[in-house]
């Protein structure tokens, strides 16, 4: 399947050893998914309780029971295929995932998720990246990159610098302060995404995460 109060200092420390990889990898799920709406919950608070997530997903609204909102599967009759079933119902847990982070996002630090997505790749190569290879990473044109890089550079968060191996190239990277401000967002967005998932146990998750794993490596033996 994606939005952040600043975390607390020993949070933010914590987390941005590990932020990059775990940030990094979330971009391609974000990025591919852009084009997917779908009716989202809130993510509302629970009680923190030990590791348990600060935040969980809200039930549907009073006039949108959960059972009859309209998403991916509403298109499914009852004599479709199950691989046809399995696939909109992925289909629809990302785009509520994903949906339910922009909001996120939005709401707590008024930044985009292709912002988010933009600023995690380059989290995770600190001397920077190659615009068209910025692009090529978020599957996005190049058009796009260069409106969030001008939105960044004037905000100090990005750098802009002629690649000294090829002058035709520019490269982009983080400054401290864009560290900075993605580590406080990419903890928020872990939280967050552990919240929607907080109604599987650890063993529905880990069984989930395996056999996803084997779903994608028999789909990349097909193609």
């Amino acid at each position: 399947m994606t939005s952040a109060a600043a975390a607390s200092a020993n949070a933010s420390v914590k987390v941005s050893a590990k932020v990059s990889a775990k940030a990094a990898h979330r971009v391609s799920s974000h990025s591919a998914a852009t084009a997917l709406a779908a009716a989202s919950p809130a993510i509302l608070p629970v009680k923190a309780s030990g590791n348990t997530p600060t935040h969980a997903p809200a039930r549907a609204s009073a006039g949108a029971p959960a059972d009859h909102a309209l998403d991916h599967e509403t298109r499914i009759h009852a004599d479709d295929h199950e691989g046809l079933r399995l696939w909109l119902r992925l289909l629809t847990c990302t785009s509520l995932i994903e949906t339910a982070i922009r909001a996120e996002l939005r709401a707590e630090f008024d930044v985009t998720l292709p912002r988010f997505d933009l600023m995690a790749q380059l989290y995770r190569h600190p001397d920077g990246l190659k615009m068209g290879e910025l692009s090529r990473r978020l599957m996005v044109t190049g058009g796009n990159v260069t409106g969030i890089a001008d939105q960044l550079e004037s905000e100090c968060l990005v750098t802009r610098e002629a690649d000294a191996q090829d002058r035709r190239a520019v490269l982009i990277a983080l400054t401290v302060a864009g560290r900075r401000s993605f580590a406080r967002m990419a903890a928020r967005h872990e939280e967050w995404v552990a919240g929607l998932l907080h109604g599987l146990t650890d063993a529905e998750r880990h069984e989930l995460h395996r056999l996803l794993g084997r779903l994608k490596s028999t789909i990349k033996a097909a193609a």
